[in-house]
């Protein structure tokens, strides 16, 4: 298995250095879901060493077939994910079917000792997620959770300037998506709250994720605004209007003291950048901007500003939709899986993300601020 590191020195320019795992075991990957995260993760599991794609499972043929077009080999397709868990061709599954679906496939897969990455969110309900993180805590493959945004390359270096005390005391974390409007999804199941558990959970929860690693403390307290102002308001499906909200701004008060805040909007397609990130610490200022690729560092004495340029290549830039993220996150998932380790994102970081998310509608619909002991947070 090989494993691509982003090594920066002083003058802010780039090495690729490489590391060889040897004697790793091929990984056989069970996909479940292969709508457009499904085709994700097909895509860079392609692309790395010692793994491969050996069987799929959706429901619908067309999605089936979108899967089997752009695998280069054959592989068992199944249309019921209990058939694919009953046929021993897998180590490892991949759960990217609608989120509403994760309790019930789970439910099923406790009975094995596969391996598991379970997109994000991990539930759309704060019972199902609490059922789940009970259940992975005595999984015996490895349970992870699919956080993306923490493996974006340029994000990965803002976090380790922030970790590694370039701005000082963290005080202030902000998280910008200014956006296209949410994609059409088979069946339209992505057009209701009662589906995806609210845009918050469904859209903004590996935000959420992000604040809890970039600050490195645990939510205290969330207030948040938010509607359905733009997009969707003129569909109807089976005469039902959708309910997602297109924008809202959160605030998160963490128990360190830092103060947290995400910035979303889903009609704001002409934007520069899709994502910003910005991080104050009591001596700097650190950027991050997508998908330009750029971190700026910049202390406020004396007032040097640095912008590095982090560079993905080309090969993983185009296996996907997240900026490399799902190339150096099945990296690690699989590194975890051959050397028996603990995820680094676990059931328990899944849970707090969608509580997190949860929380927030709740401050929308009720008019006030909510504290996270009302989540048993």
């Amino acid at each position: 298995m090989l494993f691509f590191f982003f090594f920066f020195n002083a003058t802010a320019t780039t090495e690729i250095y490489t590391l060889s795992l040897h004697d790793a075991l091929p990984i056989c990957y069970g996909i479940i879901g292969t709508g457009m995260m499904g085709i994700e993760h097909i895509m860079n599991i392609a692309i790395t060493d010692d793994a491969e794609v050996t069987a799929i499972s959706d429901p619908h043929e067309g999605s089936r077939d979108w899967a089997t077009s752009t695998l280069t080999h054959d592989v068992d397709v199944f249309t019921d994910h209990r058939d694919l868990l009953a046929s021993d061709k897998v180590d490892a599954l991949v759960i990217a079917s609608p989120n509403f679906t994760h309790a019930r496939v789970l439910e099923d897969i406790w009975a094995t000792d596969l391996h598991v990455l379970c997109e994000k969110p991990l539930c759309t309900t704060l019972e199902d997620a609490q059922e789940v993180t009970r259940r992975a805590a005595s999984h015996k493959g490895v349970f992870w959770v699919g956080m993306e945004y923490r493996y974006m390359p340029p994000v990965t270096r803002f976090v380790e300037e922030v970790h590694g005390g370039t701005l000082g005391t963290l005080k202030m974390f902000a998280i910008r998506e200014h956006r296209f409007p949410f994609l059409q999804k088979i069946g339209d199941w992505n057009r209701f709250s009662r589906n995806t558990g609210g845009t918050l959970v469904e859209k903004s929860c590996h935000y959420f994720d992000m604040m809890r690693h970039v600050v490195q403390g645990e939510p205290v307290r969330v207030y948040a605004s938010g509607g359905q102002d733009v997009n969707h308001l003129n569909e109807t499906y089976d005469g039902e209007t959708p309910d997602i909200l297109d924008n809202a701004f959160v605030i998160v008060d963490f128990d360190n003291g830092v103060r947290a805040m995400h910035d979303l909007c889903m009609f704001a397609e002409g934007s520069h950048h899709q994502e910003e990130l910005s991080a104050v610490g009591h001596v700097g200022k650190a950027e991050c901007h997508i998908p330009d690729g750029n971190v700026t560092l910049a202390p406020r004495n004396p007032k040097d500003v640095q912008t590095i340029h982090v560079p993905v290549d080309e090969a993983v830039l185009k296996a996907g939709y997240q900026h490399g993220a799902s190339y150096f996150h099945h990296l690690d998932v699989q590194k975890a899986i051959n050397e028996g380790t603990a995820p680094k994102v676990s059931a328990e970081d899944g849970l707090k993300a969608v509580a997190m998310g949860l929380a927030a509608h709740r401050s929308i619909d009720e008019g006030r601020p909510v504290l996270m002991s009302e989540f048993g947070l």
